[in-house]
């Protein structure tokens, strides 16, 4: 990769980063808008009211939304002209470094044994890129919080369950209740493998989220019926959207991921010039 590049790559996903953490995407803003406006509970309305503010406040001071800043979470799409090396990882480190410094982000990345903190939200195993083949050198980065991610689980269900699969959605929101701060946007994977199941279910949260299939509206319907509301104090909308992805499995598997992302669905894309 040459110097220009690595450059061009370590800048976009700065800012891709400052983006996500400073502005929600127009259909999540939109969704929480549409949201206020339907809901019934005068509580829950007063917490969507505040979420809403908060969105004006993070604006106008060019402040990230949340205090927890997350984990920034990095998917590209790297055309032929593109060799996938160790370069390409180290620019990434390298904006997602200097987003934590400029924007500041929270420096939230720890040893898993010792919690020392790097400090500045990388290390080892960070920071989770996921590439695939491309047109374009595309970023697109997902800060995840820790208490929705918290909440996330996975079932290796019996191949016969397809049914099941709703009702085990369901009870992973049921029983992450507030600790998630909804209304949330759940992803959910279904097949792949293990860990091929919990990517797809984060990838679902790339999705735009003002459109649903009749199976993710079913759940997300389903879902709203729990009453947990915004913020877990009651209320109309406990989900904003479920969406889906599916994959292939072994046909002895079923692996179900459910990947919970709060209201504060950020996500910011850049694309790099070559």
């Amino acid at each position: 990769m040459s110097s220009l590049l690595f450059e061009r790559l370590a800048s976009a996903v700065a800012e891709a980063t400052r983006d996500a953490e400073i502005f929600l995407p127009p259909d999540v803003e939109a969704a929480l808008m549409h949201a206020a406006a339907a809901e019934t509970n005068p509580v829950a309305r007063g917490e969507l009211a505040n979420i809403l503010e908060n969105l004006d406040k993070a604006k106008s001071l060019s402040v990230p939304i949340c205090q927890d800043t997350g984990i920034p979470v990095v998917y590209l799409t790297v055309p032929p002209t593109v060799p996938v090396t160790k370069e390409l990882y180290d620019a990434i480190s390298e904006g997602i470094r200097r987003a934590t410094a400029s924007v500041p982000l929270r420096p939230n990345a720890v040893d898993p044994i010792s919690r020392h903190n790097s400090g500045d939200n990388t290390g080892q195993g960070l920071q989770p890129v996921h590439i695939l083949p491309g047109d374009t050198l595309r970023v697109t980065v997902l800060p995840k919080g820790a208490g929705s991610e918290n909440m996330s689980q996975i079932k290796m269900m019996l191949p016969s369950q397809t049914a099941d699969i709703p009702k085990f959605v369901v009870d992973v929101v049921m029983a992450a209740g507030a600790r998630p701060c909804p209304p949330i946007v759940v992803g959910v994977g279904i097949g792949g493998t293990f860990d091929g199941a919990a990517a797809l279910a984060k990838e679902a949260l790339l999705e735009r989220i003002d459109v649903m299939d009749a199976y993710e509206q079913e759940l997300c319907d389903a879902i709203n019926t729990l009453g947990i509301g915004p913020m877990g104090l009651g209320g109309d909308t406990t989900a904003l959207a479920v969406k889906v992805k599916r994959g292939f499995c072994h046909t002895a598997s079923l692996p179900v991921a459910v990947n919970i992302q709060c209201w504060c669905c950020r996500r910011g894309i850049r694309e790099v010039e070559l």
